[in-house]
């Protein structure tokens, strides 16, 4: 498990975002994962799902698995669509700005030495999902912390799409997190097993990953 130090106090530049920001790193201090129902900054939340409904479809692409050179569609293990955040957008400006405060707020209350962040829009549309997966393989330590932001308004249970966190891999059950409008989810990559459950509408979230710096020599990561 990725070491986290516990410190009895924080004393750190304030920001309007420092609540939910010290609600989520308590979660990862305490459980390894933090779920906040409708949590993300209302103007940010608003400015992230009008512009992935106004996105053009040509933008998005099958998803795969890996980077680089060894990216592989494989769907059998996941049927959604993805675009990556570059922050040429407006909206994918503030996500990033964002995340780079939470970034810098969680080394340093946890010392987690999260170095960069990659995060991209991701449509389910009706019968896709993703198995049961690792965002990270222990022992490769490029991703630490996964986040997620979900765009989705009047979701019910009938409607699918749930994101299942699993506590280990003898867990079958898990914990199922609804993809309601706003809710953001963090878990530690290596150590939650996870999945999405088929939806039967169509489903808007982002998916992120907090890395460390792994590039060595002529390596570069994450592969450009």
């Amino acid at each position: 498990m990725v070491a986290i130090k516990k410190i009895s106090s924080f004393d750190g530049n304030s920001t309007s975002d420092d609540g939910l920001f010290n609600l989520i790193a308590q979660d990862i201090e305490q459980q390894g994962y933090s779920i906040r129902p409708g949590a993300l900054p209302v103007e940010l939340t608003n400015a992230l799902y009008i512009h992935q409904q106004t996105m053009e479809t040509e933008k998005f692409k099958d998803a795969g698995i890996g980077r680089g050179d060894e990216y592989l569609k494989n769907e059998f293990v996941r049927t959604d669509e993805i675009c990556w955040i570059t922050g040429e957008s407006n909206a994918g400006k503030q996500w990033l700005d964002w995340n780079a405060q939470l970034q810098s707020y969680l080394n340093r209350r946890l010392f987690l030495g999260l170095f960069s962040f990659e995060s991209h829009f991701a449509h389910y549309g009706p019968g896709n999902y993703y198995k049961r997966h690792y965002d990270a393989f222990r022992g490769e330590a490029n991703r630490v912390l996964s986040i997620v932001a979900y765009f989705n308004s009047g979701w019910v249970s009938t409607d699918g799409g749930e994101l299942v966190i699993y506590k280990d891999d003898k867990d079958k059950e898990g914990t199922k997190v609804i993809p309601l409008m706003g809710t953001i989810v963090a878990f530690l990559s290596e150590e939650f097993p996870h999945e999405v459950l088929k939806a039967n509408r169509d489903r808007y979230s982002i998916a992120g990953w907090f890395r460390v710096n792994t590039s060595i020599a002529d390596k570069i990561d994450p592969p450009l």
